[in-house]
């Protein structure tokens, strides 16, 4: 797999902070100053008051997950490798949502509302989330 062909997310003004923490191994959600609103996704404003103070804050890197899937056929040549592999939507304790790939050794415990551990995975030189460890089977 060539970088090239790896699509990376590419880091941009609102989502700047987000990568810098995932790269020294911290999962930063954004904040409202003004109200306390906590962003699902970074955003220039507040969505509830629109105010432009808004900060980052390192999560605990735990939550519930909200869903998930098995991929079996890669959508992009880049990801035929990987095949099958699991995509997790992860509800944050601290109320934003992260989507991230689950690690191999955790996807066997993964179901609806089990409580999972969010950590990081190097892809061609970026810190990537990963599901990396189920920490409570749901109930």
């Amino acid at each position: 797999m060539t970088m090239t062909s790896y699509p990376l997310p590419r880091p941009n003004a609102q989502t700047r902070a987000y990568w810098d923490g995932a790269a020294a191994g911290a999962l930063r959600y954004q904040c409202c100053a003004g109200c306390g609103h906590v962003q699902r996704i970074p955003r220039s404003l507040c969505e509830r008051c629109q105010s432009s103070r808004l900060d980052w804050k390192d999560s605990r890197r735990t939550g519930t997950l909200l869903t998930f899937t098995t991929v079996h056929r890669a959508p992009l040549p880049a990801f035929k490798d990987m095949v099958p592999y699991v995509i997790a939507i992860v509800d944050m304790d601290e109320g934003f949502r992260v989507m991230a790939n689950a690690l191999p050794h955790c996807r066997g415990g993964l179901a609806i509302g089990a409580r999972v551990r969010i950590g990081f995975q190097d892809v061609h030189g970026m810190a990537l989330p990963v599901v990396e460890a189920v920490v409570e089977a749901a109930a």
